[in-house]
């Protein structure tokens, strides 16, 4: 047993390295010369969340010199987002902007119904799908344009987030996981497989590649139907990068019951969109398994304070180098905290196949597919 320990723990040091090594590699790409193109931005909304208002201005707040247009898609007409849209419309008339009522969704995933229906009525190409939780700044169109116009065999684009947690202590702790953990499992994967995946919150797309891909319609059972449409996409033979523009994520404030049921629901989601790379995220929590092994060392102080170190150098190139976010390392005393909380969930996501998801129960599928169970 205690080999075993030795040699998990040394595959964590092993993965620890390996960020690095992928920092430095996802860091060391030039960005493409200026260009432009035409670009859709497509918003589905559903309800007005904790900072959508200055998410939305930070959309028509785009500098960008080519043609644009940004298109809104709500399923009821007096959902106070649309107020919020129309708002915005009257306050940016420059803005090239529409918003479609596209009704309830006859898809089990309302969203992948909603970017369907945004999809045909866009202009353009070169779509920029984006969450309602995300802000971004006036470049994000020039970074995107650029990288596109750069490869016209590009077919997807993932846009890294930096995750922003709101005054609730759990959403905080979520965040510094989502930007020391999540991206660092990212950027492993893109260094040893390249990005043959997609992940929301914000994906650019030809909708040439979409549609070699099956479309829409085929992606309606799946839950994380941005992961499997990057899949079907590079599988066509379309590429998919990691794209250099970084996004702010608005997680909001959640309360401990709503946060831990989120965060279950999301490991069982990914343990059936990718069961082997679930297996993989044991080793993207170092200090559980440090604390395991630690006894077997003499309680011996060094072995800790390296384990430590090593660590919060991790989270700080993730966080600080990639994702732009100047967090100050003395804020991560939330580290170990975090990293016991996501390994006690990665555990628990080996078991249960239901999830709460938008007030409805869904029963998950080991084929990444989901159904409906009963709809509050």
């Amino acid at each position: 047993m205690n080999l075993v320990l030795w040699l998990l723990a040394l595959g964590v040091v092993v993965y620890c390295f390996l960020v690095l090594v992928a920092v430095y590699r996802y860091l060391s790409v030039l960005p493409p010369a200026a260009a432009t193109l035409p670009i859709s931005i497509l918003k589905p909304l559903k309800g007005v969340d904790l900072g959508l208002d200055e998410n939305l201005r930070s959309f028509f707040s785009q500098s960008y010199a080519g043609d644009w247009e940004l298109v809104f898609a709500i399923a009821d007409e007096n959902d106070p987002a649309a107020a919020l849209v129309r708002t915005f419309q009257l306050a940016f008339p420059q803005v090239d902007s529409r918003l479609l009522i596209v009704g309830s969704s006859p898809y089990q995933n309302a969203k992948v119904w909603s970017l369907e229906k945004l999809c045909e009525a866009a202009r353009y190409d070169v779509v920029v799908m984006s969450d309602s939780d995300i802000r971004v700044t006036p470049q994000m169109l020039d970074t995107i344009a650029a990288e596109f116009a750069a490869d016209p065999k590009l077919g997807v684009a993932t846009c890294p987030y930096r995750a922003v947690g709101g005054p609730s202590p759990w959403s905080q702790t979520e965040a510094l996981g989502m930007n020391t953990e999540f991206i660092a499992g990212v950027l492993v994967a893109r260094m040893l497989e390249g990005m043959r995946f997609t992940l929301g919150p914000t994906v650019a797309a030809r909708q040439q590649a979409i549609a070699d891909a099956g479309g829409w319609a085929g992606l309606e059972k799946y839950l994380a139907e941005d992961f499997v449409l990057g899949q079907r996409v590079t599988a066509k033979g379309w590429n998919s990068i990691l794209s250099s523009y970084v996004v702010e994520h608005r997680i909001g404030s959640e309360s401990m019951a709503t946060n831990f049921a989120h965060r279950l629901r999301w490991n069982r989601s990914t343990r059936r969109s990718r069961p082997l790379g679930y297996l993989g995220q044991f080793f993207t929590n170092p200090l559980p398994v440090f604390l395991a092994v630690w006894p077997l060392t003499g309680f011996e102080l060094g072995f800790l304070g390296a384990a430590l170190m090593l660590r919060f150098t991790v989270a700080f190139a993730t966080q600080n180098g990639v994702l732009n976010e100047n967090f100050h390392p003395r804020y991560f005393y939330q580290l170990p905290l975090q990293d016991l909380l996501s390994f006690a969930f990665w555990l628990a996501g080996f078991f249960g196949n239901t999830i709460h998801w938008r007030g409805c129960s869904y029963r998950l599928h080991a084929d990444g597919t989901f159904t409906l169970l009963q709809a509050d």
